[in-house]
């Protein structure tokens, strides 16, 4: 069997300034690591590596409102679906970022609340589906000529420098400004407001297409949290599961022969939200829950190979180990910030 991780927020960059300064001590990952073969690549985003990967070209342009809806057991049909995440905009000293949805807690009744709202508002243009509490997609009557980064992409960013981009971009913005009003004056808004909540008061557009009719895919199977790699594999023919407790959770549930994905990310918003300890208390859970077993799993040859990606560090690491490597005794473990 061969299993690959990719493991995105898993190295500091450069310019990560928020990266956690003291690291949690992490065997397992290290000695994977430190036997690898390694190759490391120009860095990318999680969503341009899994495009790429599924042969939609470097410029990582997926439909994700699409593929979300497909994840979530929707039928897309023909018609063009974006992304619409809802998001908590803060005010910083000197900018505007917003905190997804994925970060705090919105239960399924106040989000569909809200994107009722919005469907209404917006009735005749386009029509918002809370398909899930983190994740709301918008069905259009077009494709939109403006490009936008992933909701997790820009998490903890300035929102302003990084606004849809294009043809049809200062409509979008206009769409935006409106919506924020709306959602400002809704009573889910002021029942969370008063009791300390996080409004949800605005959203984030990304991913607009239309389902493709097929998509390269070179795993058997994919477990994710994350919609949109789940959506890829259904629209492959392969079987897609959100993300068990462990690893071995999972290798119970796979056969002995074959090639599975493994996206885990929950790192990706501590990281990008600058909240050093929830980075370390989540590094330290896949540690035990998915490094450490698999390493097991590797010993003992109930995997045959694992390769774990890193897309987003100063660069891109790929690093593949099979059995024997583990013998590489000479190659000492090393600190993760080694890897940076």
């Amino acid at each position: 069997m061969h299993a690959e991780l990719v493991v995105p927020a898993l190295l500091p960059r450069g310019d990560a300034q928020q990266f956690p300064s003291q690291l949690p001590k992490t065997p397992a990952l290290e000695q994977l690591l430190a036997r690898a073969r390694r190759r490391s690549d120009a860095r990318c985003s999680y969503e341009q590596w899994i495009a790429a990967a599924c042969g939609f070209g470097e410029d990582g342009r997926l439909p994700a409102g699409a593929l979300t809806l497909l994840a979530e057991g929707r039928a897309p049909g023909d018609a063009v679906w974006m992304r619409a995440d809802p998001v908590h905009l803060r005010l910083g000293r000197t900018d505007l970022s917003f905190v997804p949805a994925s970060a705090f807690d919105l239960d399924a009744r106040e989000s569909a609340a809200l994107a009722d709202a919005l469907s209404r508002h917006f009735a005749g243009e386009f029509e918002f589906f809370a398909v899930n509490p983190r994740h709301w997609c918008v069905r259009l009557a077009a494709v939109p000529q403006v490009t936008a980064r992933s909701t997790a992409e820009v998490a903890g960013c300035d929102v302003d420098a990084n606004l849809p981009q294009g043809e049809d971009a200062k409509l979008w913005h206009a769409r935006l400004n409106e919506i924020q009003m709306l959602l400002h004056r809704h009573p889910v808004n002021e029942a969370r407001e008063a009791r300390g909540a996080p409004a949800v008061n605005s959203v984030w557009f990304w991913g607009a297409g239309k389902i493709p009719a097929g998509c390269e895919f070179r795993w058997r199977s994919v477990s994710a949290d994350e919609p949109v790699a789940r959506g890829l594999a259904l629209c492959a023919g392969r079987r897609a599961q959100v993300l068990p407790q462990s690893a071995e959770a999972w290798l119970a549930q796979l056969p002995e022969a074959g090639h599975d994905l493994v996206v885990l990310d929950a790192l990706r918003m501590p990281l990008a939200l600058g909240d050093a300890a929830a980075w370390n208390e989540r590094l330290v859970e896949l540690e035990a829950r998915w490094f450490g077993p698999l390493l097991g799993a590797l010993r003992k040859g109930r995997i045959g190979m694992l390769t774990l990606h890193a897309p987003d560090g100063r660069d891109a690491l790929s690093a593949e180990t099979v059995r024997s490597d583990l013998r590489r005794f000479w190659r000492r473990r090393k600190p993760l910030s080694a890897y940076a």
